[in-house]
């Protein structure tokens, strides 16, 4: 920035103009903008929308889904009117994560995790996958239909 240029603010104005949206900001806006990225994030990592296939991870997906689901008492006493669509966001992500084969019940990566079992390979990358049901035939009702219940993560 030149100080000689008229159009450009000083470092003072900048400075001066960051302190007043400061005063003018509030914890429940930027929890729920938090909590909005979160969710938005997720869903992208689901790789269900058109162009985000390869971006598929559903670690990320349940890390996602537990971090909104921590702020949830939280935001019931800052942000009750909004706490509905929430909900609403964090259950369609669920079913998203299910959806690309997330395994219900289990823990996310290094969430309340404890140290590795003995024979277990430690730290780096995990090399194999859980094992997954044997894959229906089409049109039958998939596992989280066949049992009625909703799955939530952490319960």
């Amino acid at each position: 920035m030149s100080s000689s240029d008229p159009r450009q603010p000083s470092e003072e104005e900048l400075r001066a103009a960051y302190e007043a949206e400061l005063k003018q900001l509030r914890v429940e806006h930027v929890l729920l903008d938090n909590v909005v990225a979160l969710i938005n994030l997720g869903m992208r990592r689901t790789g269900l929308a058109p162009g985000t296939e390869q971006e598929r991870d559903p670690a990320q997906v349940r890390m996602a889904i537990e971090s909104v689901r921590a702020l949830l008492p939280v935001l019931e006493q800052a942000a009750p009117t909004q706490i509905g669509a929430i909900r609403d966001a964090v259950s369609q992500l669920q079913i998203a994560f299910v959806k690309i084969g997330g395994q219900p019940g289990a823990p996310s990566e290094g969430a309340g995790e404890a140290a590795p079992a003995a024979g277990d390979a430690g730290p780096g990358p995990a090399t194999a996958e859980p094992p997954q049901p044997p894959p229906g035939k089409p049109g039958e009702p998939g596992p989280a239909q066949r049992s009625g219940r909703l799955w939530v993560p952490g319960q």
